[in-house]
């Protein structure tokens, strides 16, 4: 496949679309809590991958920092929302 290179993230941008897509689907059809918890990470994961492609594409640095902090965010929440699902206080 001869594809010009700058059409390479717009690919790139449509599947983490779908993938985003499918996510929100799962977010908002179960069955469980922890599927749904899972769901949420990759979303966050997605997220940072949208920062790196709109990086690439415009090469402003500040999208990546962005995705930095997303990726902190997702993993601090997804921790608190599994030691909430499990009965546990935050301090244990």
């Amino acid at each position: 496949m001869n594809l010009p290179a700058t059409s390479w993230p717009m690919i790139f941008m449509l599947v983490l679309l779908f993938s985003g897509f499918l996510c929100l689907y799962r977010i908002g059809k179960g069955p469980s809590a922890p599927d749904r918890t899972v769901a949420i990470d990759i979303l966050g994961t997605l997220m940072v991958g949208f920062c790196a492609i709109l990086t690439w594409i415009t090469g402003v640095d500040f999208y990546m920092n962005i995705g930095i902090t997303w990726a902190l965010l997702s993993f601090i929440g997804t921790i608190a929302l599994a030691k909430y699902l499990e009965g546990r206080d935050f301090d244990e």
